[in-house]
């Protein structure tokens, strides 16, 4: 039969906002500390070659500052990796099909990653050129990985995309797999999906997981 994955949660207090973290922030925060870094180490590079000479009160001064901007980046980065990964309460707003289908490719994975996020799995967005179809890599908290199509649709889901799914799958060597899209699935594919870990959400059961969700927030 076909895998199933449960989808109801207990009602918790949501905090964050509805879109997620502004992309733009996001990219400016590793943006600005990717120069800081490249700069210092610029910085430590000439040092170590020119070993340039200083007076002896202004080269304490410096390496003082060095070694204190040193550990601040160090700081900044584990703060900024940490905040990436660690596990976020997300809320997801209701949408219907329709919408799901107005929305662009990259925002529909991002709309799905809330949506995994929302249920405690750590999301690492892919869904780039030479990624072999893997738009989402997810993480459990035991440490099992799973990966997630998303087809943002309007035609019918044939067995051939299921298929290139599984075989996704067993390349990725991970334990499960979803397809998650805007349209419908055949039910020739729900056959050959039937008794592999492989989890198929449509248009309406995704807008019935996110009504669910709904609900559990009220």
């Amino acid at each position: 039969m076909q895998a199933q994955f449960e989808w109801r949660l207990r009602p918790k207090r949501m905090t964050a906002r509805v879109d997620g973290r502004s992309p733009v922030t996001a990219v400016s925060i590793w943006q600005v500390l990717s120069g800081l870094t490249a700069a210092f180490l610029m910085w430590m590079s000439y040092r170590v070659l020119v070993r340039p000479t200083f007076p002896i009160l202004l080269g304490e001064w410096i390496t003082l500052v060095e070694v204190s901007g040193g550990f601040t980046l160090v700081l900044i980065w584990t703060a900024v990796w940490w905040q990436q990964h660690r596990q976020v309460p997300y809320t997801v707003s209701r949408i219907d099909p329709d919408q799901l289908y107005a929305l662009s490719p990259r925002e529909f994975e991002q709309y799905v990653a809330r949506l995994f996020r929302h249920k405690g799995y750590r999301v690492k967005l892919r869904g780039r050129s030479g990624d072999q179809g893997v738009d989402l890599e997810l993480t459990q908290r035991d440490g099992r990985r799973a990966v997630v199509q998303c087809k943002r649709y309007q035609r019918t889901i044939g067995p051939d995309v299921v298929r290139d799914l599984y075989g996704t799958m067993m390349h990725e060597g991970v334990a499960h797999a979803f397809l998650v899209t805007t349209a419908d699935i055949s039910e020739a594919s729900r056959q050959w999906a039937a008794g592999k870990p492989i989890t198929l959400i449509d248009g309406q059961a995704l807008a019935q997981i996110v009504a669910a969700l709904d609900e559990n927030r009220q």
